[in-house]
């Protein structure tokens, strides 16, 4: 059965104002062709850019969805999770300064996995090949509707992102994305550890000891991340060289561990994605870099399937010269339930 996706156009070089009216007209066409409600407490689920990054959203972009949610007495807020690696966005103090620095300061902004990126609920994934469930962070697992705003862009390992990339990577807590990028449990560098324990509160699956010895139990760490992100010493560790292996050469891996947790994002919400297929580089915004567009804008499309939407936007981009790699994660995304690949494009 075909996904209904929404698409007004834009020009080739589109400014930021005319970005944020087109969006905010899809998204109506979206609500008053489906019928879907909004909540009355909706996350905006963003991404605020790296440090060094200029391919972002800008803030600006999200002014006319904000107006007219506000005109629907909609409480609405920014929402991003915090990311695996060091830099600027690694925890929640230092995150949200960077979004403020970049001109994110018209709504508050909710860093949904806590602090350090420990705060997670562990949702289930029906059918997943390669989990059992996903851990989301959570204020966003407990959310029942979110606005997913994606920039439609290419991505190293993934091919491309959109909404799929979102409702994983972007979704997931530090856990979760440790989970989809090393595949492996963390060990600690007894060294390193002064034994403040502070690992053991955030430990619920009782997988570490400390005394005069210190180990992370490997038969019951559910890899969950709440120990690394916590250890003020850095003595938690999650590198390892199967891990670095499968990063770099497990690429059909990875995209379908996007899938299994873009799955348990979108299984059973009332989420509407909105992508924005504009300065579409063939890097991602997480690179703390400045990058050209490989193609020119495209435009904005809306719907309720983030399959069908990304499908939608990987068409388009293809039609415009450009072939990103990754698509068998939409087929993936597809077998298992997340959505359709198979879309009806409405244009406004």
């Amino acid at each position: 059965m075909k996904s209904v996706v929404f698409f007004s156009p834009l020009p080739h070089k589109s400014s930021d104002e005319a970005r944020g009216e087109v969006g905010c007209q899809v998204l109506q066409r979206l609500l008053n062709d489906t019928g879907i409600q909004l909540e009355s407490d909706l996350p905006i689920k963003v991404h605020f850019g790296e440090k060094g990054n200029h391919t972002y959203l800008k803030p600006v972009v999200y002014d006319p969805l904000i107006d007219f949610l506000e005109k629907q007495n909609i409480r609405c807020r920014f929402a991003e999770t915090s990311v695996l690696y060091g830099g600027e966005r690694f925890e929640a103090a230092k995150h949200i300064r960077l979004a403020h620095a970049h001109g994110f300061e018209r709504l508050p902004i909710e860093i949904a996995d806590g602090e350090h990126g420990e705060l997670s609920l562990q949702i289930p994934i029906p059918g997943g090949k390669h989990f059992r469930s996903a851990a989301i962070a959570e204020k966003l697992a407990v959310a029942p509707q979110v606005l997913v705003v994606s920039h439609f862009k290419g991505h190293m390992l993934a091919g491309f992102g959109g909404a799929l990339k979102q409702l994983s990577m972007g979704f997931a807590a530090k856990g979760g994305k440790m989970a989809m990028h090393l595949s492996v449990t963390p060990r600690i560098k007894a060294r390193k550890c002064k034994r403040c324990k502070l690992c053991l509160t955030r430990c619920n699956a009782g997988a570490i000891t400390i005394g005069e010895k210190v180990m992370i139990d490997q038969n019951k760490c559910v890899g969950c991340g709440a120990c690394f992100s916590i250890c003020p010493q850095k003595a938690i560790s999650v590198f390892s060289f199967a891990g670095l292996k499968n990063m770099l050469f497990g690429r059909q891996l990875f995209r379908e561990k996007l899938a299994e947790y873009a799955l348990a994002s979108h299984h059973g919400k009332k989420n509407i994605y909105l992508n924005f297929a504009v300065d579409i580089a063939a890097g991602c915004d997480c690179e703390p870099r400045r990058m050209s567009p490989c193609v020119h804008d495209i435009g904005v499309f809306a719907s309720l399937d983030p399959v069908a939407v990304d499908a939608a936007c990987y068409d388009a981009v293809l039609r415009a010269g450009k072939r990103f790699k990754g698509h068998e994660q939409l087929a993936y995304a597809a077998k298992i339930g997340a959505g359709s690949i198979d879309y009806e494009l409405v244009q406004l």
